[in-house]
């Protein structure tokens, strides 16, 4: 049985390809370690051919893109663990032992080699990504999964078999770094970091792209979780405008020497329309999420999914919409009754209206709610 494969993703490394290599071999023979080299190629020049003098195994992705190039290649690794890291000699894969001793020693089921717990060297990371763009977004990936790590982009990880398994990794592009880690964090997958150092391109040129790059992987971040995207945003519109709103109605609220007036009412409809329809845009993404990547639900999902069924929900829209028609129309009894000289104030008609759209939106997101629940409800009920 194999104990470790090594897979590189490449594309024209031929100038470092061969050094990266010969020390994984090195590692392999000084650690008694039955391993297996596998080499992911996109190339025009001779990186395969070298790889394949060295003994290494060569495979082809039919499509391209650096976490296809990965995908692609685990289908064909066969080690307990798996190592990867890239072809341009900037990780040091005489380092290996350290990313794999934590497995081993079953403190971890992903390690992952921090460059900035470890030691950069000189002109090895541009000051933009240094400074600016690994922290930011390494800083999202731990506010938004809770990951606790220190270089969420590293492209240098070891992982035992079992959590690639359980991971569903799908991106093709350079957003596979942080799929792996939001995944792990899914799966209650224990991650670890080591220090390692961090080299110098030797040769060609870079595949990243500063912004391009960057803002995929927030993208991709903030896509994938609907509680940060919809359900934190939509609860706190709802909330604040739906307050001011009922606030407005029993008495005139002021602020030093200004009276919130007409604006003011609007504007919180306003929020609250929002708030409220960002609260379902989130149980919708939350459900597609469940299904696609077969997780457990987040407990407000969960909570609304099991206790909004359709039948509450026409029941709950129903009584809402006729709360907001009643009010309106004895507006418009008193407006007629006096004959039309007491004009209903705004804030009452605002409020009115404003649950007659609540009604309305309750009653049609319970439809809409009800078929895509009943498409796919595996998960769901876990």
């Amino acid at each position: 049985m194999i104990d470790v494969s090594v897979i590189i993703p490449t594309k024209n490394e031929e100038r470092t390809v061969g050094i990266c290599i010969q020390k994984i071999k090195k590692v392999f023979k000084e650690y008694n370690i039955n391993g297996e080299i596998i080499v992911s190629d996109n190339s025009t020049d001779n990186t395969p051919k070298i790889a394949r003098s060295m003994g290494a195994k060569v495979v082809a992705p039919d499509k391209e893109g650096y976490g296809y190039a990965y995908l692609y290649a685990f289908k064909h690794a066969k080690g307990k663990y798996i190592v990867i890291g890239d072809a341009d000699d900037t990780y040091d894969f005489l380092e290996i032992p350290k990313l794999l001793k934590p497995l081993m020693n079953g403190e971890a089921d992903i390690v992952i080699g921090s460059r900035f717990k470890g030691k950069i060297m000189k002109g090895a990371m541009p000051w933009l990504h240094r400074y600016i763009g690994n922290p930011i977004l390494t800083w999202f990936l731990n506010f938004f999964y809770k990951a606790g790590v220190s270089d969420a982009h590293s492209g240098f990880r070891a992982f035992t078999r079992n959590a690639l398994e359980k991971m569903v990794l799908t991106s093709h592009k350079m957003e596979f770094a942080s799929e792996m880690i939001m995944e792990a964090m899914l799966r209650n997958l224990k991650v670890k970091e080591v220090p390692i150092t961090y080299y110098p391109r030797r040769g060609g040129e870079s595949k990243l792209n500063s912004w391009k790059d960057g803002w995929r992987h927030l993208k991709f971040m903030i896509i994938n979780t609907p509680k940060h995207l919809y359900y934190i945003p939509g609860i706190t519109l709802f909330s604040i405008g739906f307050i001011i709103i009922l606030l407005m109605n029993i008495s005139s609220i002021r602020i030093g020497k200004i009276v919130l007036g007409y604006n003011t009412i609007i504007l919180s409809s306003m929020l609250v329309l929002i708030g409220y329809q960002l609260i379902f845009l989130g149980v919708y993404a939350s459900i597609y999420l469940i299904e696609r990547r077969s997780i457990n639900p987040d407990k407000l999902t969960k909570f609304l999914v099991k206790n909004i069924t359709l039948e509450k929900g026409l029941l709950i829209g129903l009584i809402i919409f006729i709360i907001g028609l009643t009010y309106s129309l004895t507006l418009l009894f008193n407006w007629i009754n006096s004959g039309f000289q007491k004009i209903p104030a705004v804030n009452q008609s605002i409020l009115s209206y404003t649950l007659i759209i609540i009604g309305i939106q309750t009653i049609f997101n319970s439809f809409y709610l009800s078929m895509i629940i009943g498409l796919k409800s595996k998960n769901l009920n876990k």
